[in-house]
């Protein structure tokens, strides 16, 4: 049974309301614990259950180096997003979803590659010495850029997961991801079909804190597992130099033993040299 105290924390914030009984979707029967003055009340103990499982599988990617997207574009999620996902530095996507993100992924990289250049244009002084009605409108092509790819310019190739809070709502980032075969978790409402999700959290999706704890719990799982990879390669590196010095030790070993050797073997040769003229003594 999972820990009270996460059910605790997510029952003091707000995650088992889920929307009015007449807006529900009959694939989260199984989540729904009752209905309450026409809301219907998620089960709990299966989000904390759920949650549990979701951290396991991003802590797995974030140990194996992978990358998670942030999508969460709701007025009560933005500013979650961004903050848990560059406390953890991952990408994120709170504005607008772009239509093609995913699927045509290399239009949107010619995108980002634009912006790279005006900003380094910019931090160049280039900007100085255009006209300054032309010097503004880069400027503005700039943070309108920065507004919708801002949380993603440093994404060099398709991330390995995405976390989504409200997939009605980014039903064209689900759409994409399942067609490019992404790995999709999500905080689902009982407005929500699961069954689209590989990961589905059953959770209050509207709730400030309730998209806050879970986000966290997300962001928190993920610097774990990039915490272990850090170990690991740390002490892979430490083995790589034991053996390293182990050979070092091998080979300075080696060498004292092949310079005995060739001492000995000059041994004889002076004793050969210095028995003649001990004889010549004798004879005189």
């Amino acid at each position: 049974m999972p820990d009270t105290a996460t059910i605790k924390e997510l029952l003091e914030a707000g995650a088992h309301f889920g929307h009015q009984t007449s807006r529900w979707h009959p694939r989260m029967k199984r989540y729904i614990f009752t209905k309450r003055n026409g809301i219907h009340i998620v089960d709990l103990e299966q989000t904390a259950s759920m949650l549990d499982d979701a951290c396991k599988f991003v802590k797995q990617v974030a140990a194996g180096g992978g990358k998670i997207l942030f999508v969460g574009t709701k007025k009560q999620a933005q500013s979650i997003v961004e903050e848990e996902a560059k406390r953890c530095g991952m990408y994120f996507i709170n504005q607008r979803w772009i239509g093609g993100v995913l699927t045509n992924f290399t239009t949107i990289q010619t995108r980002i590659d634009h912006l790279v250049r005006l900003e380094d244009q910019q931090a160049r002084g280039d900007f100085a010495r255009l006209p300054k009605k032309e010097a503004l409108k880069l400027g503005e092509e700039i943070e309108h850029l920065n507004k919708n790819m801002g949380g993603f310019k440093e994404m060099t190739s398709l991330p390995d997961t995405i976390f989504i809070i409200d997939p009605t709502k980014e039903g064209i980032a689900l759409a994409e991801s399942q067609r490019v075969g992404i790995p999709v978790i999500a905080i689902v409402d009982t407005n929500c079909n699961p069954d689209d999700i590989d990961h589905p959290i059953p959770a209050n999706d509207d709730a400030i804190r309730a998209i806050k704890l879970i986000t966290s719990k997300i962001a928190d799982a993920i610097i774990e597992g990039k915490v272990g990879e850090m170990a690991a390669s740390a002490e892979e590196t430490g083995e790589i130099a034991g053996e390293a010095g182990e050979t070092g030790e091998v080979e300075k070993v080696t060498e004292e033993v092949e310079e005995v050797e060739e001492v000995a073997k000059a041994v004889p040769e002076e004793a050969e040299t210095t028995q003649p003229i001990t004889q010549i003594s004798e004879d005189k």
